[in-house]
């Protein structure tokens, strides 16, 4: 969850998604602790990485708060965007706002824990296309996530890391692209290649 044309606005709880079928369109969201929805410079920088059509991909939003990333991969026509996100109050915003664009079936809103999620995920052998990976900055998230998002993410794939500091990545992986706004760092990362056992 992390300026540009339109500034991001956090006190009243407001964001604009900046591109794709619902360009300008207002996505409302609750105050909660560690909220910080990804700014517009950010976003249309990633989006700009991405490209401007993800038709066709599967996307995981594991840290929504805001659901800016989500929404906007959304807005570029991805087959589906799950949310994940562990306070109540902003998956029922999740989900209003999914409501209010007509999101539809593309849109899934998942509760719990990033890390048990991507257990799940393996145990059941979902992947995705893309992982949006924008968690707290206070916390050392990432040392535990690799090895999950390893697994959760297809070969090829991509992840997307926002970060309060530079990442050492783990071996095996590689950053396509990278950039830092302010104090963001931001990445976008290829997944390592599963090695055949022998």
């Amino acid at each position: 969850m992390a300026a540009g044309k339109i500034a991001v606005n956090t006190k009243d709880g407001r964001v604009r998604i900046i591109g794709g079928a619902w360009r300008s369109r207002v996505l409302r969201f609750p105050a909660a602790q560690d909220l910080r929805p990804t700014s517009d410079r950010v976003r249309e920088t990633l989006f700009n990485w991405l490209g401007q059509d993800l038709t066709g991909l599967a996307c995981l939003d594991l840290f929504a708060g805001s659901g800016a990333l989500g929404f906007e991969a959304l807005s570029r026509n991805a087959k589906s965007v799950t949310m994940l996100d562990a306070d109540g109050a902003v998956r029922a915003a999740l989900k209003r706002n999914g409501e209010v664009l007509g999101a539809g079936e593309r849109l899934q809103v998942a509760a719990g824990d990033a890390l048990q999620f991507l257990r799940t995920c393996q145990q059941r052998g979902a992947h995705f296309d893309l992982i949006f990976c924008d968690p707290p900055f206070k916390q050392e998230w990432f040392t535990q996530l690799w090895p999950l998002l390893e697994q959760a993410v297809i070969e090829g794939g991509l992840v997307y890391a926002e970060s309060g500091k530079a990442l050492a990545l783990p071996p095996g992986w590689q950053t396509k692209k990278s950039a830092k706004a302010g104090q963001v760092f931001y990445q976008l990362l290829t997944r390592p290649a599963v090695q055949p056992s022998v």
